[in-house]
């Protein structure tokens, strides 16, 4: 929950390919910061996070994941049940 409390220039930057290494097929996935798109991901992945740079929303889609705003993920997995936490 602290994560999601700081202020916006000290959330994390986390690249696709860092999520790629942490996660596997079908995970859902937290990320309290913006999600970059360096690296590739080649699974469907469903992330959550305050913001994505153009090309990190367009690679996980491309792998046939989703790339949701953080309301919207909130909304969707209220309890957290299997969401993996990806800070920076």
């Amino acid at each position: 929950m602290e994560y999601l409390l700081k202020s916006s220039a000290r959330r994390p930057l986390v690249n696709v390919g860092k999520i790629a290494r942490l996660t596997k097929e079908g995970d859902l996935v937290l990320v309290p910061g913006k999600v970059l798109g360096g690296g590739i991901i080649s699974h469907k992945v469903t992330v959550g996070a305050y913001s994505f740079s153009e090309k990190g929303s367009w690679k996980i889609q491309k792998a046939g994941g989703k790339a949701m705003p953080l309301s919207g993920f909130i909304k969707k997995f209220p309890d957290g049940k299997g969401v993996i936490l990806i800070g920076g």
